[in-house]
């Protein structure tokens, strides 16, 4: 149906003389869709049965909400998203700086034309994505930036007198007129700052400095917020927050299987050639993330972000790749090797507790990804008989791969230890896989056997029998380091 493009136009097939505010508008259609059996939020993955049934209730309550949620919850796509449930297009009165309904002004400028100009008052199509407006809580925004002020350039090019509302120049908050407000970290907005949000949240307008006026916006006003500083540390005044409708909890992925899937929704692993990623690749990969969560060597109430699983896949694809480009080698397909390799994107996403620092970011890092090798061997192959594998190393056998090593180079070390392809086998890579997808699934089998302590490593020997030297130097590096740190206490 084509848009009215008159207010005269517009009350025919309006003849209410009422367009819906945006809450009711937001319920309107989600309704539409609880009936019609629709997606929601597409892309929001893990929430249905958490998140999303609360954001339901508060958008039927008609209520304003606060996203509480560490870091990577996806909380500001949860807040872009809620602009499906506006309406495509909706009318406007034309130039408006508000967006104003042509059936209910605010602004001077638009109630003097609709007085001068009537029916022929011309209208403007207003967009569901014009209608969302964001802003990031920073200490430095001021009441100005929020509500609006008084524009001294604007009077004197228009020749009106300071104490005009023409002269208004108006604020990020009402020039989400009709619209959606979305305020990120609201703990770091100043206090004196959140004291004038005070109204639009209860009595629905606002007061913009300096003027006798009141501006009657119909915003739908949306927060996110860390729990530690909504609750802990006490940044969000009590009137304020008193004051929000609906307090909504995001979380991590609660199972291993959604953190993968929103990894590979999230990760940009497509490249100029064919990529093959191993489920047990991607399990050790959102696996590195979940035993962070639980380390005592990590501070939780930072959070581990899902964006460190996101941005590891990524490293560890393009490690694969660089080796592959260099060993002309296809289709790509990433190893263990590169889930060291991709270290970079795990300690720069981990704020470490004191024993952590004593140990260092890096080790801890790997420390995290030996665990996740281990719960993913034992997955896989857990309960597998490898006693033969194991033999050969404890037998005085060694076998060392270079991180950089060809699929061939590395099958013709792995095919001296007994079992060790048939083993490989389980995890997909059968007789007649390509080399790369055999490189991969042998070495899992023997960082998994490394991870679980039934073998060793060093680094002149490679993989090792469990008492050759490879722990036994990692004990004495342990004794050193405690020696330093007895002597800088004392």
């Amino acid at each position: 149906m084509s848009q009215p493009r008159t207010l005269g136009e517009l009350r025919r097939v309006a003849p209410s003389g009422s367009l819906p505010g945006v809450r009711d508008e937001m319920r309107r259609n989600l309704i539409k869709k609880l009936r019609a059996g629709a997606a929601l939020f597409p892309g929001i993955l893990g929430y249905d049965d958490t998140v999303v049934p609360q954001i339901v209730h508060a958008v039927l309550s008609r209520h304003s909400m606060i996203l509480l949620g560490l870091r990577g919850q996806a909380k500001s796509r949860i807040l872009r998203s809620l602009t499906a449930l506006l309406d495509p297009v909706v009318p406007c009165v034309a130039g408006c700086e508000i967006h104003d309904d042509p059936f209910r002004p605010l602004c001077r400028r638009c109630r003097d034309l609709v007085a001068e100009a009537g029916d022929d008052t011309p209208l403007a199509p207003l967009e569901a994505r014009a209608r969302f407006v964001e802003k990031l809580a920073t200490p430095d925004v001021t009441i100005a930036d929020i509500l609006g002020d008084v524009d001294p350039i604007r009077a004197a090019r228009g020749g009106h007198d300071l104490a005009s509302e023409l002269t208004i120049h108006y604020g990020l908050l009402p020039r989400a007129n009709r619209g959606i407000f979305a305020l990120n970290e609201l703990p770091d907005l100043a206090g004196r700052i959140q004291v004038g949000l005070f109204n639009i949240l209860q009595e629905g307008d606002v007061q913009i400095k300096g003027y006798p006026v009141r501006l009657e916006l119909d915003v739908c006003m949306v927060f996110t917020a860390n729990p530690e500083d909504y609750t802990a540390r006490g940044k969000i005044i009590t009137p304020l927050k008193d004051r929000i409708g609906s307090e909504i909890r995001t979380h991590y992925p609660r199972t291993l299987e959604e953190g993968v899937a929103i990894t590979r929704q999230e990760a940009w692993t497509g490249r100029d050639a064919e990529v093959r990623i191993p489920r047990y690749i991607w399990e050790v990969v959102e696996g590195i993330a979940f035993a962070a969560r639980r380390s005592k060597r990590i501070d939780r109430r930072s959070g581990v972000s899902q964006r460190l699983s996101i941005s590891a896949m990524e490293n560890v694809v393009s490690s694969a790749e660089s080796r592959a480009l260099l060993r002309r080698e296809t289709p790509i397909v990433p190893r263990v090797a590169d889930v060291h390799a991709a270290l970079a994107s795990v300690t720069g996403k981990i704020e470490l507790e004191y024993e952590g620092e004593l140990k260092g970011a890096e080790a801890v890092a790997h420390d995290l990804i030996r665990e996740s090798v281990s719960e993913a061997f034992s997955v896989y192959l857990g309960s597998s008989d490898l006693s033969n594998t194991v033999g050969f190393f404890d037998a005085g056998g060694s076998l060392k791969l270079a991180d950089d090593a060809s699929a061939s180079e590395v099958l013709g070390e792995v095919a001296r230890v007994p079992g060790l392809l048939e083993h490989a086998a389980r995890l997909g890579a059968e007789t007649g896989a390509p080399p790369p997808i055999l490189a991969s699934a042998a070495e899992f089998v023997l960082e998994g056997l490394h991870a679980q302590r039934r073998i060793g490593r060093s680094d002149d020997r490679g993989f090792v029998g469990a008492e050759q030297p490879a722990e036994v130097e990692l004990d004495i590096e342990r004794l050193e380091r405690l020696r330093r740190l007895k002597k800088q206490v004392n």
